[in-house]
């Protein structure tokens, strides 16, 4: 086979947790120019969402190298002169990436070239707008998911008089599939019975009063309907962080109900659930988005309100808005084509072209000899009573250079430190699986 003629492109993609990396690793790969042959190397940041080796097999995707570090040693990585990059990628909660900014700055701070830095929301941005956003600042591109995502973020940068150049506009990188298909309900044969998906999130909603209500109607919809194929699907196991904290996890609750035999819990990769699905229930996940651009009928539930808390006022004006009474009774949403043109969903076809602005701002930048310093809004005299602390929670100083006996990342780390950190990570989440909801029932008292 001969040798690839394609102009390599080294990229590195930081992310905390399971749906980030799946979103930094996609991402990474959509926005390379068309021409390029992209080595990616991915690097997890150590913490309580950590993907578990089984998180990253159901991500499935695949890099050239992966490895755990803290934001010290992914800085010092990116500082050393024998490790060129052309596209950092940063996958990471807003707070960190102000962080890993000032670290970027103060690690390449006199190199006549640098990489590109890019970041961006791993889903629908619903909260924190200005918070999240102020903190992403200073990227050379801020991706958005959406047309309306794009206004809104130019709005708030402008807002504040902070550069809104590099501001985006793309689609989410994992949104794929074929389109659905009504089934024939005077088909013999098909693909089975008729199939609903909830689509569970880690932390919406967080009462235990909300989750088991939610529990209880997926499983009455299962009674009501026995031709039908209920599915419950799962984002983590047990044990398990994702991006949100889930201290009750349906897991436990399904053990005390009785649900019927066309009842069940689903692992695996969304995409490979949604083949086989004919309607995604969800109170807010981004899995709606997902469902609707493979034309899917999609509800977003109205049983718990429709509240900034749940997420789900951003689905108003979608079509999608429906209680489970509704759905018992045989409702099926349409949705409204200007409000899914608006968020990026493509449903119209256009979604391979969704990335084309962002590959062709890509490829500019690399054509330039020198970028200028990264320049986050946040400064020590911008706001000297908020960045200090962001920076120390990753061991960084006020200049972002790494703080005394911040860790070594030109060592393993001891079988002791191994061992502390495993136990750590298990006692944290004990804590807030179990402890944290006892202390909270007493308080109710």
């Amino acid at each position: 086979m001969p040798a690839s003629t394609s102009k390599p492109l080294r990229v590195a993609v930081l992310a905390d947790s399971d749906t980030r990396w799946k979103w930094g690793s996609l991402t990474a790969n959509r926005i390379s120019p068309a021409e390029s042959d992209v080595r990616l190397d991915g690097f997890l940041l150590r913490g309580r969402a950590t993907p578990t080796a089984r998180q990253l097999e159901e991500v499935g995707v695949r890099a050239d190298s992966l490895r755990e570090v803290t934001a010290v040693e992914f800085l010092r990585e990116m500082g050393r002169e024998d490790r060129v990059y052309d596209v950092v990628v940063l996958a990471l909660v807003g707070g960190a990436v102000q962080a890993v900014l000032h670290g970027l700055s103060r690690a390449w701070d006199g190199r006549a070239k640098r990489p590109l830095v890019v970041t961006g929301y791993v889903g629908v941005v619903y909260e924190k707008l200005a918070d999240g956003l102020l903190l992403r600042h200073g990227a050379d591109l801020v991706l958005a998911n959406s047309r309306q995502d794009a206004d809104r973020f130019r709005a708030v940068y402008e807002g504040v008089g902070a550069d809104a150049g590099s501001v985006t506009e793309v689609a989410l990188p994992f949104l794929g599939g074929d389109a659905y298909t009504e089934r024939d309900p005077s088909a013999e044969r098909g693909r089975g019975p008729c199939t609903v998906v909830f689509a569970a999130q880690p932390s919406v909603p967080e009462s235990r009063k909300d989750r088991t209500y939610l529990l209880d109607r997926l499983i009455g919809h299962a009674r009501l309907h026995p031709d039908r194929e209920v599915l419950l699907k799962l984002r983590s196991k047990p044990g398990e962080h994702t991006t949100h904290i889930e201290e009750l996890p349906y897991q436990k609750l399904v053990q005390k109900a009785d649900p019927p035999a066309n009842f069940r819990l689903v692992y695996g990769h969304m995409g490979e659930v949604l083949d086989r699905t004919d309607l995604l229930v969800t109170v807010s996940s981004t899995a709606a988005l997902e469902s609707l651009h493979r034309r899917i009928p999609t509800v977003v539930l109205t049983d718990l309100g429709v509240r900034e808390a749940l997420g789900n006022h951003h689905f108003v004006g979608s079509g999608c808005l429906a209680s489970w009474d509704q759905l018992d009774a045989g409702h099926r949403p349409v949705p409204d084509p200007g409000w899914v043109a608006r968020q990026g969903v493509a449903a119209d076809g256009s979604y391979e072209t969704a990335f084309d602005a962002a590959r062709r701002r890509i490829t500019e930048l690399l054509a330039v000899d020198g970028l200028p310093p990264l320049a986050p809004y946040y400064t020590p005299v911008t706001a000297p009573g908020y960045l200090p602390g962001i920076l120390a929670r990753h061991h960084l100083g006020p200049d972002g250079s790494p703080l005394p006996g911040a860790p070594a990342a030109d060592r393993e780390p001891s079988p002791v430190r191994q061992f502390v950190r495993k136990a750590a990570r298990g006692a944290y989440r004990h804590g807030v699986q179990r402890v944290a909801p006892v202390i909270r029932r007493m308080g109710e008292l």
